[in-house]
């Protein structure tokens, strides 16, 4: 072990990038805040804080993702991902930042009056029969609740699975220890995944993002939401494995482990298509009012360009690019595509939230990549700093060796 590299440095480029991003998205933050957020004019407000919204939940549920692959990983006693499982382990400390952020960005929505969620308006509501009918779950106490849990469980349950990792940094173990540590980890990843399927896999896609639309429903949104969002989040594992095996380290980690996570890529760039067509074409064969009113301006409106491009970026592209072997096992096709899907279901998220908001027009524009800016430098400089506080490799877990010795 002595000749591995286990300290990772953060270069001085990375932290002058990672500054710049911040910085010119926090121009754009400030420049919408007064051009849009101040705005007298109502819908202008509500394009502000919906671009705050889509990217804040995106970015929160992307790193949220890599938590959910460690433990899955977790469960099925899986060794391959030990060489590398740092990285993952280092985006999900952006889990507790940027929910925090979620979490004052959806609070102020659902308080504020805002015309986001029509749900919050108790006239409307004692007005109309549907929300009527949904006002046991669409209401401001269940949305408080349910998001402040779901934010603080996420966090409190990722720091746990981190911090028992950080034992096999500590001294090497025994035949009893190590199944000790196996079973606990274990334990505390099945608790994670239970929490992550009443959050993720259902309840909160449905609060955050389906009740814009309030009339509308659909029984595959949350599982389509986490599609979008892992996949993203492998594509964000693969981009850090590829950065730090440029930089000379990870040793451990080779082509097999990087052809590992893009079979993740392609896979669930598949998977994610399955329940966009099945989402799609289900309900535009029923064709009833109350389900082609999501998909009507999406298809046929301002946003039928973007709804396309969607499924050429999110689909197309990785089952044309990533199905070889070889592409999986290509450092430049997998950075490429990795940047191209995290893109891609950006704008996936742009769309859902923002078609909603506003109908009539597309709005993207410089306030969503200044907003897209500022995470993308909150990310890089929030886990470069994470992946610098501990070894590189845990080099005394049990299953690090099956790492080592991993073939594909």
């Amino acid at each position: 072990m002595a000749s591995i590299r286990q300290s990772f440095e953060i270069p001085g480029k990375m932290k002058t990038w990672s500054f710049a991003l911040m910085g010119i998205g926090i121009v754009a933050l400030i420049a919408g805040f007064v051009t849009k957020g101040m705005s007298k004019d109502h819908h202008e407000q509500d394009i502000f804080l919906g671009t705050l919204m889509y990217n804040t939940i995106f970015w929160t549920l992307v790193c949220n993702a890599s938590m959910f692959f460690l433990c899955v990983t977790t469960m099925a006693w899986g060794g391959w991902q030990q060489s590398f499982r740092r990285i993952p382990e280092a985006i999900s400390t952006m889990v507790p930042i940027f929910g925090a952020i979620t979490l004052v960005v959806l609070l102020y929505v659902a308080f504020s009056g805002s015309h986001i969620y029509h749900w919050t308006d108790t006239v409307a509501v004692a007005n109309d029969p549907i929300l009527k009918g949904k006002s046991g779950f669409l209401n401001i106490k269940f949305f408080t609740i349910w998001t402040v849990l779901a934010i603080v469980l996420w966090s409190f349950l990722g720091w746990r699975m981190r911090k028992l990792s950080a034992q096999a940094d500590e001294a090497a173990m025994d035949g009893e220890t190590g199944a000790k540590f196996i079973l606990s980890n274990t334990v505390r990843a099945a608790t994670f995944l239970v929490w992550f399927g009443l959050t993720v896999g259902s309840t909160v896609p449905w609060l955050w993002m389906m009740s814009i639309d309030a009339h509308w429903y659909s029984t595959m949104y949350s599982w389509y939401n986490f599609a979008s969002t892992f996949v993203a989040g492998m594509s964000l594992v693969a981009l850090w494995v590829i950065y730090l095996k440029n930089k000379g380290y990870l040793e451990y980690t080779n082509q097999e482990h990087l052809h590992d996570v893009g079979k993740f890529m392609f896979a669930f760039s598949v998977f994610w298509t399955y329940l966009w067509f099945s989402q799609y074409m289900l309900i535009w064969y029923s064709n009833q009012p109350e389900e082609t009113i999501y998909f009507k301006h999406r298809v046929q409106g301002p946003y039928k360009g973007i709804f396309f491009l969607n499924l050429i970026i999110n689909f197309i592209c990785p089952l044309l690019i990533l199905m070889k072997r070889s592409a999986k096992r290509n450092y430049t096709l997998v950075t490429f595509m990795a940047v191209l899907i995290i893109f891609g279901h950006w704008i996936d998220y742009y769309q859902q939230i923002m078609g909603s908001i506003s109908k009539e027009h597309v709005t993207m524009g410089w306030l969503d990549f200044g907003i897209l800016s500022l995470f993308v430098g909150m990310m890089i400089f929030g886990v470069s700093k994470a992946l610098a506080s501990k070894p590189l490799i845990p080099k005394y877990h049990p299953f690090l060796k099956e790492s080592i010795v991993h073939h594909t």
